[in-house]
């Protein structure tokens, strides 16, 4: 039976009424009658009606205070994918405004003819979804708020897609919260990330936490009453509000420091809002006449503030009995920005859509785009994850004027964000008067002045020193089009020496419609662009000259390989252990060793010289250099059946650190047991100095679900601290492994 939605219409309207007096109250009660019936007795896996998710995304953008019809397009948002209703009955019904963003949110229902695979339709979305935002950004709230209803309600759903979507939402959503300065909605999906990619590792901090939030209760209540008592005397109106720090970034911080929460004070903070930007800064020197600041903490976001419009005053200090702990200082306006970012002043408020499309947000969201052009969907998808890292360092040019970039940008980086020429032929440049080369990582506050040379140009190692993709795609853009021209030439060659084995020479074909069907037949406008797939080595220079001038004796011949990157046949001893390239069974698809993917594992083809394809897993440290040759990417899919290799299974190797205990080799030997699973090798090591264990196994598995199924077994050991998957190079890869 389906469950009573706990928000009503009412609630919506009552909320809409106390930021817009005069709101049309007609529309919403509409959108929401016409939503209920159109998705009348849909129900969703949680077992209540599909209604109350529509519902309780209107409501969410009712707390950003967005306007009417962005919360009619929330209520309507599913109506176009989920029922009959057309977008012309729409339009009818609701106007342009409100069927454009409802258009907008509809994703692509089938896998088109042009996009053969989810990661492509899902690329595809997403890219559609970010050019509609940058024309009416409230494209993206609604978005963001759909994503926090499906995260809130995410435990019904199987667990491959819980991680499957926590894991998008951690590497997506909560960073596009982030950028358009939505806090409130970043810390809520981060925690929700952390919960279901890590529900061993979640629970346990958050029982460790309240503890020791328990045990700080009655410094943190003195700490409280003194700042209350501070800030009265000097007669500054404000409020004083203590909170623990979202979990997420309590864990990140344990991660990055190598500590547990015993060690850890800072996890509670303060948060002072007071009336002036005046106040804000007595404030501060008031705190730090009572407690020492921690040196390097203290941070003035309110003269600088972050790229998303954030602004506070943040110090960290030493409180009662050596504790440090932080506190923000802010504004109500900087408060309201801070929880609601871009949605806060939101300038369809006032009908200046003009002054939306000139905020710095707006304009990152277009970049976004700008950067990806001429991209592949997995290219687009792994630079949007890229750009979507926090920035974090402020330099300026010798005339004062301000670029962020995110931590670990170089001297090349600042070069091409003024301009692409410049970055193309810079060779260095000068750090605060000091002559440094093109790799040098900036820092706050330096001041960078390029310099350039026109004999300069980018090659590949520049693809490692960037730190932004800007810089990345603008280099790669310009290596495509060398390459391509150097792949032309060979890609001829290869061709023209095939079909003289026919007795053909080259002019004979070219034009003929021999060749125009070729073109066609492998989705080509050119001859040029069927040279360049043969020089790239995407084509076989000799199935090509096949079809162009048949040859009965040309069955069996391998394609002849110079400096191109052709693919060598498939041959009898295929060791592809069910792999295939997507579209042509003609390649010899092998398993890379250094990640060794397991069935089910998202992977990715590169052409490698002669030996055919080899097959990663998404997650290997290899394939980050690899995909500076996006010339040398090609599809490759699973193919039907079971087993990665032929039916036998896959290795793979775990670490795993545990509470030192003398029993936990035998539980860990269950677990494995207990999942159907059999250890090839094992190596323990225990440090009793330390109290703990370490233990390396070897073990087979099925796919990734049981790959899976095993972690989390393992990791909700009694005593378990962590348990990751260990690369071919030694390397841990936390991708899939670290779900516990």
């Amino acid at each position: 039976m389906a469950l009573t939605p706990k928000i009503r219409i009412e609630d919506i309207l009552n909320r809409v009424e106390q930021y817009r007096p005069d709101l049309d109250e007609d529309l919403l009660r509409h959108a929401y009658v016409f939503a209920a019936n159109r998705h009348q007795g849909q129900v969703r896996r949680s077992g209540e009606a599909y209604f109350v998710h529509p519902l309780t995304v209107a409501w969410i953008l009712a707390q950003m205070e967005l306007d009417e019809v962005a919360i009619a397009a929330g209520l309507l948002h599913d109506i176009l994918e989920d029922t009959e209703t057309t977008e012309v009955e729409l339009e009818a019904q609701f106007g342009n405004q409100v069927s454009r963003l409802v258009v907008a949110l509809t994703k692509i229902s089938v896998y088109e003819s042009s996009y053969t695979t989810r990661e492509e339709t899902d690329a595809e979305n997403f890219r559609r979804l970010l050019l509609a935002s940058i024309d009416d950004v409230r494209v993206i709230l609604i978005k963001l708020a759909d994503r926090l209803h499906n995260m809130r309600t995410l435990n019904f759903l199987r667990r491959e897609r819980q991680v499957a979507i926590a894991q998008e939402t951690l590497e997506i959503y909560a960073p596009i919260s982030n950028r358009l300065g939505i806090g409130s909605i970043k810390g809520e999906l981060e925690d929700l990330c952390f919960r279901y990619l890590h529900p061993h590792a979640a629970e346990r901090l958050e029982r460790e936490i309240k503890e020791r939030a328990a045990a700080a209760k009655r410094w943190f209540s003195r700490i409280q009453d003194e700042l209350v008592q501070l800030i009265e005397e000097h007669d500054i109106q404000g409020t004083i509000v203590g909170r623990v720090k979202h979990h997420y970034s309590v864990y990140r911080k344990l991660k990055a420091q190598g500590i547990d929460v015993s060690n850890v004070f800072d996890f509670l903070a303060f948060r002072i809002i007071v009336s002036t930007v005046a106040d804000c800064y007595s404030s501060l020197g008031l705190i730090h006449q009572l407690w020492s600041p921690v040196p390097g903490r203290i941070k003035d976001y309110i003269a600088m503030p972050k790229p998303n419009a954030y602004q506070s005053l943040h110090t960290s200090v030493i409180g009662p009995e050596g504790h440090p702990f932080e506190i923000q200082i802010r504004t109500e306006a900087m408060h309201k920005i801070a929880e609601f970012g871009i949605a806060a002043h939101w300038s369809y408020k006032e009908g200046d859509a003009a002054q939306a499309e000139q905020d710095s947000r707006v304009t990152w969201l277009r970049s976004l785009l700008d950067n990806s052009s001429g991209s592949s969907p997995r290219e687009f998808l792994d630079s949007l994850k890229v750009d979507l890292y926090p920035d974090e360092v402020y330099a300026f040019t010798p005339k004062g004027d301000v670029f962020s970039f995110p931590a670990g940008a170089a001297l090349l980086d600042f070069a091409y964000r003024i301009h692409t020429e410049v970055g193309h032929t810079c060779v260095g440049g000068r750090i605060n008067g000091r002559w440094v080369p093109l790799k040098t990582p900036l820092k706050n506050g330096d001041i960078v002045e390029i310099s350039t040379s026109p004999q300069q140009a980018p090659h590949h190692d520049w693809l490692t020193l960037v730190g932004t993709n800007k810089a990345r795609s603008k280099i790669r853009a310009y290596l495509k089009k060398e390459e391509k021209v150097r792949a032309v030439e060979v890609g001829r060659k290869l061709f023209e020496r095939e079909i003289r084995r026919r007795g053909v020479g080259l002019k004979r074909v070219l034009g003929t419609d021999e060749m125009k069907a070729t073109l066609v037949a492998h989705g080509l406008a050119k001859e040029e662009d069927l040279f360049a797939g043969v020089g790239f080595g995407r084509l076989s220079a000799q199935a090509i000259a096949t079809q162009v001038v048949p040859d009965d004796d040309s069955e069996g011949k391998s394609a002849t390989l110079e400096d191109g990157w052709v693919a060598a046949p498939k041959s009898p001893k295929d060791d592809g252990g069910g792999l295939e390239v997507t579209g042509d069974p003609d390649f010899l698809v092998y398993v890379a060793q250094c990640c060794t993917p397991v069935r089910g594992e998202d992977i990715v083809g590169f052409v490698t010289r002669g030996k055919g394809v080899a097959v990663h897993a998404r997650s290997c440290p290899n394939v980050k250099n690899l995909l500076y040759h996006p010339e040398r990417e090609i599809p490759v899919t699973w193919s039907r059946g079971r087993g990665s290799g032929g039916g036998h299974g896959s290795q793979v190797d775990l670490d795993m650190v545990f509470r030192e205990d003398p029993a936990m080799l035998t539980s860990i030997s269950q677990a494995i047991s207990g999942e159907g699973s059999g250890i090839v090798s094992c190596h323990l090591q225990t440090e009793q100095a330390e109290e703990r264990g370490s233990v390396s196994i070897t073990l087979m598995v099925e796919d990734a679900d049981h790959l899976r199924r095993i972690i989390d077994r393992l990791s909700s050991l009694k005593g378990m601290q962590e348990v990751e998957r260990r690369t071919g190079r030694g390397q841990s890869s936390r991708t899939a492994a670290s779900r516990g």
